[in-house]
């Protein structure tokens, strides 16, 4: 998000979202003209836009950073941030399956960087908007999705994972995907970059291994090496 002050308006572009953030100012109250313009236009997008849920139990972070001078811009941060540990690469990867399990596209992209890059399969993704899009394909086309994701390696600001989902058509035919995806992250722990391979083996129904409520995985549920998967 970003403001543009002019001396009788205030203009907000609000291309990303923030957790909400409570501002007061008043002006003549110690702050100068410009310092009220931009502490009220912050307020009145948090206001506006503060999803209030983002992905990952509410991990957005809104954060200003400039100069006297500079254009004031919100940034969302997603933790852990990297450079990763197991730990916390655990962490983000079961993050990301709890958001996949949601199959909600516009809170999914949330946790990708504007200019996002991904090779999914054979097919090229770019930016947020085209990432709800195929997002929003994608769980039409594949029902009762249920999710695995598992840490393979990590270095620094990169995460590999292996991951195992089961889904069927409107035909009622199950399949079950099996992929490996290396994922690339900046410094906010937004993911830029993401590179899918994955390959589809049709089940029976009575072959189905994933049967949790649809939405996140409870806790207790077996992962893909319980499954030896």
């Amino acid at each position: 998000m970003t403001t543009k002050s002019t001396k009788d308006s205030t203009h907000v572009d609000h291309k990303d979202w923030g957790k909400e953030r409570s501002v007061t100012a008043k002006p003549g109250a110690g702050g100068s003209r410009r310092d009220f313009l931009e502490s009220t236009s912050l307020a009145a997008a948090s206001a506006l836009l503060a999803p209030g849920h983002l992905f990952a139990a509410d991990d957005g972070v809104a954060k200003t950073a400039g100069t006297p001078g500079e254009t004031t811009e919100a940034r969302i941060q997603r933790p852990p941030l990297p450079p990763f540990t197991r730990e916390t690469a655990i962490q983000k990867v079961r993050l990301a399956e709890d958001a996949w399990n949601s199959r909600a596209p516009e809170k999914v992209a949330l946790a990708y960087t504007i200019d996002s890059r991904w090779r999914n399969r054979a097919e090229f993704v770019n930016g947020r908007q085209e990432i709800t899009a195929f997002l929003t394909r994608k769980w039409a086309k594949e029902q009762d999705y249920r999710l695995i994701k598992e840490l393979w390696a990590f270095e620094g600001n990169r995460i590999a994972v292996r991951f195992a989902y089961e889904f069927h058509d409107d035909s009622g035919n199950w399949f079950r995907a099996y992929g490996n995806e290396n994922w690339e992250f900046d410094e906010n722990g937004l993911m830029r970059l993401r590179f899918a391979s994955i390959n589809d083996f049709e089940i029976k129904e009575s072959e189905r291994k994933y049967h949790w409520e649809l939405g996140r995985r409870p806790d207790s549920h077996s992962g893909l090496s319980e499954f030896g998967l």
